[in-house]
């Protein structure tokens, strides 16, 4: 059994969520030695909340299987207040179940709130040292996530803010690059086509005048507002960032140019038919790139920011592609990298 301490620490080297959960699941498996670990997170608006699998390990597996993090949200279990999970999540307590085997349900604590589900499966009931154990992990898992939720997010929005754009980038981006078959199978979307990352840049329109004229107390209500709508309409695995000001991106997994315009579209619809309180109607200029194999993040952003430039020169309240205004002769493409450009 690997020590208590050197769980810790590699619980807290990781930054990247889907890999903190994984090595949490692995972790609790070789301190408790249960029969079974499987992390649940709560996911989806309030109205229709699904549980995503971050985590699932038997006895005897060597790697945790997890749902993969673009799944659809509509093909994901709902929640069910009969489940012991679902009591656990809303009460925030512990539930256990049965004696051989035993079930036993951790609320998983996210800010202030249950964010999930810790499913340990054990022989017999789950004993007081074991569960002294679990619970001191959680506990130090939660630390740590609060810490990980202030270095990542925007403080006004939740979105997550522009120093984490990079990571993501480059790790949707390396899904790009040629490999084998195997590999590639699994980049595909869930209807079964090849996928590809879209980056797309969203500012609102005048919005220096909603500050002016409304002050900016007003102006932020704005920006949060803008980003519940960014939740509502993008979907689940879709990553939503605040880049400063009125500023915003979206990182999207989709299997073409017409997937990604829907998606910028559905949202700036959604952001023009919405009334915001004191200030009326609102709209947004957008544009969306194409990831490419080698790309860079600052290229993606640059090419998505040219498409919103148009846009606001050319009437505001309006989704641009990159790709169908360079084929307009509309703007010159440029592939950067590094510090170079190419023309």
């Amino acid at each position: 059994m690997i020590p208590f301490a050197d769980h810790i620490a590699e619980l807290t080297s990781h930054r990247d969520r889907e890999l903190l959960d994984l090595a949490l699941a692995s972790s609790l498996m070789d301190m408790v030695r249960p029969r079974m670990v499987s992390i649940h997170r709560c996911v989806g608006e309030a109205e229709d909340r699904r549980w995503l699998n971050r985590g699932h390990l038997r006895r005897g597996d060597t790697v945790p299987k997890s749902d993969l993090p673009w799944s659809d949200l509509e093909n994901l279990p709902r929640l069910e207040p009969s489940e012991p999970r679902f009591v656990a999540l809303t009460e925030q307590r512990l539930v256990m179940v049965g004696a051989a085997p035993g079930r036993a349900y951790f609320p998983l604590v996210g800010g202030s709130d249950a964010v999930g589900v810790i499913e340990i499966e054990t022989d017999a009931a789950l004993d007081e040292t074991a569960q002294r154990t679990i619970e001191g992990v959680l506990r130090i898992f939660h630390n740590f996530d609060r810490l990980l939720d202030y270095s990542e997010r925007d403080t006004l929005t939740g979105l997550l803010n522009r120093k984490t754009f990079d990571e993501s980038f480059l790790k949707a981006t390396s899904d790009l690059m040629p490999d084998t078959d195997a590999e590639k199978a699994g980049r595909r979307c869930c209807g079964g086509d090849p996928c590809g990352y879209w980056i797309g840049v969203i500012d609102i329109d005048h919005f220096k005048s909603v500050n002016d004229r409304f002050g900016h107390l007003i102006g932020d209500e704005v920006l949060l507002l803008l980003s519940r709508l960014m939740a509502r309409s993008f979907r689940l695995h879709d990553r939503l960032y605040r880049f400063g000001g009125e500023e915003f991106l979206v990182l999207m997994r989709c299997p073409a140019e017409d997937d990604a315009a829907q998606a910028m579209e559905r949202f700036r619809v959604l952001t023009e038919q919405f009334e915001f309180p004191q200030v009326g109607r609102v709209t947004v200029s957008s544009g969306f790139t194409a990831g490419r194999p080698g790309d860079t993040p600052s290229g993606a952003f640059e090419r998505a920011d040219q498409a919103v430039y148009h846009a606001k020169q050319n009437g505001r309240n309006r989704v641009c592609s990159h790709a169908d205004l360079v084929a307009q002769g509309l703007l010159t493409d440029t592939t950067k990298v590094g510090d170079f450009e190419f023309f």
